[in-house]
């Protein structure tokens, strides 16, 4: 009942939360693929995926006075630019394309993200209740969906390029359902009060820490699955869909259980959880085991970036809300571009289990600063 009165309230936004997962279950799917294609190691593929935090962090920064200029029809804006983009990758026929391609993919996501969420963080404001993992569960679902489809579609000899392609026209057709006011902040101050830098900052590395941790796994999971372990296409891509899954249970959940204890709790113990996950899944003799892994790394992750977002938006005047939460989606959101380039890396000298290792070790990094943001 919770889940489904959150998502009713906030079913503009989540609409454009579906846009953005149905974009990167596809594109975790396709991974193996598109590397192959480029014939390059997991070193330099790594540092092309980093192409794409250039366009994000540039975009970020700006959504504040885009979402100004832009107003009701800013997500709608954002969801077209993405469909277009999509495109861009899949056709990319060497490095410094694809490069590039990345590089607009990021700044279309970068605006959306941005935008979903700070829409999301408003009707928190007006509604006065959570409603971030809900909306973030249904990310969730959307890329679980996308990256099974996309399995099947690469079992089938569909080319990357067809299928983003078919992906971009469901973007395209969901961007009509994207219109949403904006609230008016204008007469809105923050008198006397200081700029919230550390709640933006703790915030910020929480959320960092969290998608450092789930793009290692998106982005991995399928080559550790079917290279480590032998799996087939269709074995590869239920890694990653095995973890958008598990992170869709865990945000409806969570959407219930962010009722009942206090944020900094729930943090805590979705961290351990997230990491004796990731442990599994390095560690996993077979694809089996290793979807068990992923699907508890997902199901801990699900909630830290969703909450570490809402906290922010709670801790800052209403006029600062938009700024608060891109300040901490560049920091957050450029894990998903920084982690697959240091764990290609760590993937390259010592194997993909030992990255796996660095993401357990990684995301046990959320509970001090958790502990810290609460003593603030």
């Amino acid at each position: 009942m919770y889940v489904l009165q959150a998502l009713f309230v906030s079913r503009r936004p989540a609409i454009a939360f579906v846009v953005v997962g149905l974009f990167w279950g596809c594109f975790a799917a396709y991974v193996p693929e598109v590397k192959a294609r480029l014939g390059v190691n997991d070193a330099t593929f790594g540092l092309l995926l980093l192409c794409n935090a250039v366009g994000l962090v540039s975009s970020m920064f700006l959504a504040p006075r885009l979402d100004r200029i832009l107003g009701a029809r800013g997500m709608q804006i954002g969801s077209l630019l993405f469909a277009v983009s999509f495109l861009l990758p899949g056709f990319a026929p060497n490095v410094l394309t694809f490069g590039i391609s990345m590089a607009i993919v990021g700044a279309a996501s970068g605006m959306t993200d941005v935008l979903m969420n700070a829409r999301v963080s408003e009707l928190e404001e007006i509604y006065k209740r959570p409603l971030m993992n809900a909306n973030h569960a249904i990310f969730s679902v959307g890329y679980a969906i996308s990256a099974v489809a996309s399995g099947f579609a690469r079992e089938a000899q569909i080319a990357p390029g067809m299928a983003f392609s078919y992906v971009a026209l469901i973007i395209f057709v969901l961007s009509a359902f994207l219109y949403m006011p904006v609230r008016d902040t204008s007469n809105d101050t923050a008198t006397g009060a200081s700029y919230p830098f550390w709640p933006i900052v703790l915030c910020g590395l929480i959320v960092l820490v969290a998608f450092m941790t789930e793009a290692t796994a998106e982005t991995w999971s399928a080559l550790h699955i079917e290279r480590t372990l032998g799996g087939r296409a269709a074995e590869g891509a239920m890694g990653p869909a095995m973890l958008g899954i598990t992170m869709a249970v865990g945000r409806f959940s969570g959407q219930a259980v962010s009722q009942m204890f206090s944020d900094t709790k729930v943090i805590i113990v979705a961290t351990l959880i997230a990491a004796t996950g990731a442990v599994l899944g390095a560690l996993a003799p077979t694809p089996l085991w290793a979807y068990v892994g992923f699907g508890i790394l997902g199901l801990g992750l699900s909630v830290i970036g969703p909450l570490g977002l809402a906290l922010v938006g709670k801790s800052v005047p209403n006029n600062l809300r938009t700024e608060a939460i891109s300040r901490v989606a560049v920091m957050g959101f450029a894990g998903f571009f920084i982690a697959p380039t240091l764990m290609g890396m760590v993937s390259e000298f010592h194997g993909l289990p030992a990255a796996f290792l660095c993401a357990a070790a990684l995301s046990l990094m959320a509970i001090p600063l958790t502990l810290l943001l609460r003593r603030l």
